[in-house]
């Protein structure tokens, strides 16, 4: 297939300066593993070359910026650049950030040929992107990036002898290509003329794959990517809102437009992001988490109440910062986020038509809209060795991450459905069930005596210096002691002084019925938790 490829030179260069501001008319130089993966002409000048260490790079140019590779910065800043391939020509394969390729039928045939096509995508992502790219056509993905390093159009049935020239090091494979020096093949031509059953017995089938590379038969068909939809709804406004009535109206409109176009595409979102813009340039912006489907009616009430909360800002709540907008929303757009298949949604556990779950949904989003995310939290359940390490509290709608991992992560809840149960890890010195029924926010100071009333303690080997007989909670009464067990060592980040903690935990019964979690740390008896 006569393929067309896009490459922008030093990309990972480029994508610095665009995303980070760093200057790629500097002597800048990419590292990964401390070698050097890409650098600019000005660092090439000064001697600086892929593979190099840092030290090295930097003995050859003292004046060397290092920026560390990241290659989801270079994916995100090369999306544009993707989009306008796209504007001219449709089906562009995205083989690595800062090289895509197409199929050149198309472009040739609307464009008036390969090389005016060529001129005209080079041209228009000049334009709208100001960016430097080189294009190669060629027969196969493989030979039109090599194509683009010399910005060449191969013509048709010449790829083999373009490629006959070029040395082993062209196929991206170095140990390939060392073995291959070492034995006498230098050239692309030269590996290509060896059989095929040969190199397959000597190199293996990776080797079988780079001899057809070689041999300019490279008939992988291109993954075409599809440009994702925009989903996004946006409604102008020529005289501002600042009621909260309009704003209702606007929002019931607005929502009804992004429920339509989700559903279009058989899809539904988990999130809802919510932006606006006011009269005089002030934008803002809020993410709404849901945990079921967001219907038309969910997105117009989070859209209202949040439209409320801006307009009517921090009024009547003495002492908050206000918040207010400075002027009327003349714009108003709703971006759908975790966008996923209606069908690929795991129903809550009290199904998603229930209309108590609904009104408890309502009347949490709606207590979060007025005080704010953390005025409505939940428990998440984790790993750990204390009922107090095991618990994290995490605001209603939030992605519900236990702070340790343990047997107990399972599916999530609340607003944000996400799923999965992970493994248990080994927690030494972790209490057997069942678990306390209450956790005390702050432990409890606490007396253990014996039946003598002699204070009980633990030696540091773990004895007890007598039988548990009475237990007295601050300054209440002592309790006869009726049972107990323990004690359960715990000796935590003993490596570091001053994060270490040493303790004993023993469960105690009383008298009076009550259960109770005890700790002895520092000499010093406390009541943890208390169980049902």
């Amino acid at each position: 297939m006569r393929t067309l490829l896009l490459w922008c030179p030093d990309w990972p260069v480029l994508a610095a300066e665009l995303v980070d501001g760093v200057p790629a008319t500097g002597a800048v130089a990419v590292l990964h593993a401390n070698r050097v993966v890409a650098c600019s002409e000005a660092a090439r000048a000064e001697g600086v070359r892929r593979g190099l260490r840092k030290r090295e790079a930097q003995g050859r140019c003292p004046r060397l910026t290092v920026v560390d590779h990241d290659p989801g910065r270079d994916a995100r800043a090369f999306e544009p650049v993707v989009a306008a391939v796209e504007e001219l020509a449709a089906g562009v394969e995205v083989v690595r950030p800062g090289a895509c390729a197409l199929a050149a039928r198309g472009p040739a045939r609307y464009l008036g040929g390969e090389e005016a096509a060529a001129e005209r995508i080079i041209e228009h992502v000049a334009q709208t992107c100001a960016v430097e790219s080189q294009v190669g056509i060629a027969d196969g993905v493989f030979a039109a990036g090599l194509a683009a390093r010399d910005g060449r159009v191969v013509p048709p049935g010449g790829t083999p002898g373009f490629l006959a020239g070029l040395p082993v090091e062209a196929l991206g494979r170095p140990a390939l290509a060392d073995l291959l020096r070492r034995l006498g093949v230098r050239t692309l031509g030269g590996f290509a003329a060896l059989p095929a059953g040969d190199v397959l017995a000597r190199f293996g089938f990776d080797g079988v794959l780079a001899h057809r590379l070689a041999a300019g038969r490279d008939h992988r068909p291109l993954a075409v990517r599809r440009p994702p939809a925009d989903l996004a709804v946006t409604a102008d406004h020529d005289e501002p809102i600042d009621r909260v009535d309009a704003a209702a109206f606007a929002a019931r409109a607005l929502a009804e437009r992004l429920h339509d176009r989700l559903a279009a595409h058989g899809l539904a979102c988990t999130r809802l992001g919510i932006e606006a813009v006011t009269a005089d340039g002030q934008e803002l912006h809020r993410v709404w988490r849901h945990d079921g489907l967001l219907t038309a009616a969910a997105v117009a009430d989070r859209v209202r109440w949040q439209l409320d909360g801006w307009l009517t800002g921090s009024a009547g709540r003495p002492g908050a910062r206000p918040t207010r907008p400075t002027a009327g929303i003349i714009r108003l757009r709703l971006v759908p986020d975790g966008v996923l298949a209606r069908a690929d949604l795991q129903p809550g556990l009290w199904g998603e038509t229930g209309e108590e779950r609904e009104r408890a949904h309502r009347a949490l989003s709606r207590v979060q809209g007025l005080l704010g995310p953390e005025a409505v939290v939940t428990a998440v359940l984790g790993g750990g060795r204390s009922p107090d390490d095991q618990v994290r509290l995490v605001p209603w709608g939030d992605e519900r991450l236990p702070a340790r991992p343990g047997e107990q992560t399972g599916p999530a809840r609340g607003r944000s459905a996400s799923s999965g149960r992970g493994t248990s890890p080994p927690w030494p010195g972790r209490l057997s069930p069942p678990s306390p029924a209450v956790v005390l926010p702050a432990p409890l100071a606490a007396t253990v005596h014996d039946a003598a009333g002699e204070p009980v303690g633990v030696s540091a080997r773990l004895q007890l210096t007598a039988t548990p007989a009475r237990l007295a909670v601050g300054a209440a009464r002592p309790v006869e002691i009726v049972g107990w067990a323990g004690p359960w060592p715990v000796d935590e980040r003993w490596w570091s002084p001053a994060e270490a903690r040493r303790r004993a935990r023993f469960q105690m019964c009383l008298a009076d019925g009550a259960a109770l979690l005890l700790a002895v740390e520092s000499g010093q008896w406390l009541v943890e938790a208390i169980y049902d």
